[in-house]
């Protein structure tokens, strides 16, 4: 059997209903957890580490740093085949982006979560973390970089993100689909991620802004991000990459003080294009030294922003590690 390292981190996973507030709050820890998996015995060989027990929201850029570095020591080891971890559903796309750029391994890492509590007679904790360990298992789950499991659908962490705010088939790849699928323990792959890279991420630069575009919007926002010292932004534009005049001219007052920037689109699935001419469309955006991200949405355009700025602040270079 595989050898499975299971890294709890907390999350609903984790919760149940607290009889005083009626609400859902952090309790079980991984030695209960698995406790009450039964099905995952007999399955492999399991060992847990206890990382924490935090909500979603609570994970910091600096806590994904040093889980990146210890699921690395982990997952070099001879006898440890696979890592699974478990997480808050509201940041789990941007801890599996994240790990998914600085954790260099052919070995799987299946990042899982739960919709429901334990208190819930549909809590699908249980079911996501077997479908884990049967994805660990199958071989061609090797050399893919990291995986979201969630309702027996497998995403590529680079694409997914969540869609829903409480329906347990949330985790999608809005511009690609799944990767494949686990039903009944047999695992299915359809396709390979789109794209998979991973940089040497010694230190990352958490100052990273990120502002969303509507209509009617002024300059105010990018003119206090920049005058605050940001080092870098991201900016979540109208269809494939178009703002209104006086956000280009905020923009452009960013972009002068010789601060990266960084286009994504505020729609759930396409990617940024220069095509329109108007002012403050993305023609000029390009023109005026602004990065367009491809296809990666504003949340993990900015974890790879920090990232990249970690390694290098010229904007040339970090213009070749998103658009190249």
């Amino acid at each position: 059997m595989k050898n499975i390292l299971i890294v709890f981190t907390g999350g609903t996973f984790s919760m149940k209903i607290d009889e005083t507030t009626k609400s859902a709050v952090p309790f079980f820890h991984g030695e209960q957890l698995i406790k009450m998996i039964p099905d995952a015995k007999g399955l492999a060989n399991i060992s847990i580490y206890e990382y924490g027990n935090y909500p979603g929201p609570h994970m910091t850029p600096e806590k994904m740093l040093d889980l990146s570095k210890m699921i690395q020591s982990f997952i070099n080891q001879n006898d440890v085949d696979g890592i699974i971890v478990t997480h808050g559903t509201d940041t789990l796309e941007e801890t599996a982006y994240f790990l998914d750029l600085t954790v260099k391994t052919e070995k799987p890492i299946v990042v899982i979560g739960a919709m429901k509590t334990s208190s819930e007679p549909d809590w699908d904790g249980p079911r996501n973390l077997v479908d884990a360990i049967h994805i660990i298992n199958n071989p061609n789950s090797k050399k893919i970089g990291v995986l979201v499991c969630l309702n027996g659908e497998i995403n590529a962490a680079s694409e997914v993100t969540k869609t829903h705010t409480e329906d347990i088939e949330t985790f999608h790849s809005l511009d690609f689909g799944s990767l494949g699928f686990v039903e009944k323990g047999r695992v299915w792959f359809n396709r390979l991620p789109r794209k998979l890279e991973s940089f040497d991420a010694e230190k990352i630069n958490t100052n990273v802004d990120l502002i969303k575009v509507y209509k009617g919007m002024n300059d105010k926002f990018f003119r206090f991000s920049a005058d605050s010292n940001v080092s870098g932004l991201v900016v979540e534009a109208m269809g494939v990459g178009n703002v209104p005049p006086e956000v280009f001219e905020g923009i452009k007052y960013v972009v002068e003080k010789n601060i990266p920037v960084v286009l994504v689109s505020r729609c759930p699935a396409g990617e940024t294009l220069s095509i329109y001419g108007y002012p403050g469309a993305g023609k000029w955006l390009k023109e005026l030294g602004v990065i367009f991200s491809d296809y990666l949405n504003g949340q993990k355009a900015r974890i790879k922003l920090m990232v990249c700025l970690g390694i290098n602040n010229e904007i040339n270079q970090l213009r070749k590690m998103f658009e190249e």
